[in-house]
């Protein structure tokens, strides 16, 4: 079970102006191939402290390959990746500055959790009840003793996440945080970004899962084939890249159509459990989803109409369908029943993708 208390930074912890020193990732011009392949296609961007910001983009995209640019994992082929104006390999103090996760797994699978933090920690000065802490922080005392090699994936993760905050880090770096962890552990890791990012800290991480996106960052990166697609806030994302509807219900379906139709509205019927998830509605009225006009014009169109409404409700998209209407064209592989979108039948917008196995 993960430790229920939120992440707390210690006095003796405290890195130089940790809220308003503004330390930040910025890439410029950032690019890296793979032989023929481009993996990362001259992007640009800049995380920000005091806020979580989402990585997102299809398998392939050049997400994994960004970060590891970001932590000095590899090297570009053109263009840099600074944290704080400073190449990761010339930060004097890495761990004190950045928290990775990256491979959950990358441990030395017969050392013990506390043994692989206490290695991790030692070299960068820490005293060992610092790891003793993040044990705790993370819910593996009980396994603390127990060799890395025979964890479950969620166990893995926790010792992930354990290891990113050992330093007490300005800068979080996290790619799939939630994989393989419970509900109450996504839960947990959620909060503990959003408190990080409050106190000020620059956090940047990676999901596949849109939902828990939705409810945990304030700002968006998004990327396709290694090329920047949106730089935005995540409610801005969705309301320019989703469409927006409203659902009506009315027992006058015919007038109430030719009206908003000639109103510059489009209507469709709704499936008729749109209008009531948990059954079929108590009245004779008729759903209708609506498009092009905002609920109050439909709203007078009716009463000008002397329509009567049972319901009148916006809906707004959801992160998960702006995404997949964003990157359609940036995924690498096509519909059932059709060949997958390659490289070479893409054209040249396909160079970005990434080899397979080569990066998510």
């Amino acid at each position: 079970m993960v430790h229920a208390a939120l992440y707390t930074a210690r006095p003796g912890w405290e890195i130089v102006n940790r809220v308003t020193g503004g330390w930040m990732i910025e890439a410029r011009d950032l690019t890296k191939r793979f032989g023929p392949k481009v993996a990362v296609d001259h992007l640009s961007f800049m995380v920000e402290p005091g806020r979580v910001t989402g990585f997102l983009g299809p398998n392939g995209a050049g997400k994994s390959t960004t970060m590891r640019l970001v932590l000095g994992l590899d090297l570009p082929h053109g263009g840099t990746a600074t944290i704080n104006g400073r190449r990761y390999r010339d930060l004097p103090s890495p761990l004190r500055t950045v928290g990775a996760l990256l491979e959950a797994r990358a441990v030395h699978t017969g050392r013990s959790a506390f043994n692989h933090l206490l290695f991790l920690a030692q070299t960068q000065g820490l005293p060992r009840s610092r790891v003793q802490e993040v044990i705790d922080l993370v819910g593996l005392t009980a396994v603390a003793g127990k060799r890395a090699g025979g964890f479950s994936l969620g166990m893995s993760q926790r010792l992930g996440i354990a290891a990113a905050l050992l330093g007490d880090p300005q800068v979080l770096v996290l790619d799939e945080p939630v994989n393989g962890l419970d509900p109450e552990g996504i839960l947990w890791i959620r909060n503990l970004m959003k408190v990080l990012a409050a106190e000020g800290r620059t956090v940047f991480v990676s999901s596949h899962l849109m939902n828990e996106m939705a409810v945990t960052a304030d700002h968006l990166i998004v990327i396709g084939r290694g090329r920047l697609i949106a730089d935005c806030g995540t409610q801005e994302f969705i309301a320019r890249s989703a469409e927006q509807s409203v659902l009506v219900r009315t027992p006058d379906p015919d007038r109430l159509a030719g009206a908003i139709t000639a109103a510059g509205g489009n209507v469709k019927v709704a499936d008729r459990s749109a209008a009531d998830p948990g059954g079929p509605p108590a009245d004779d009225a008729t759903a209708l989803t609506v498009t092009g006009l905002p609920a109050a014009r439909i709203g007078e169109l009716a009463a000008a109409g002397s329509v009567v409404l049972h319901e009148l409700t916006p809906r707004v998209g959801s992160l998960e369908e702006a995404f997949m209407e964003l990157t359609a064209d940036s995924v690498e592989y096509g519909q059932p029943g059709q060949p997958a979108v390659t490289g070479q039948a893409a054209g040249p917008a396909a160079a970005g993708s990434a080899p397979v196995g080569q990066d998510r």
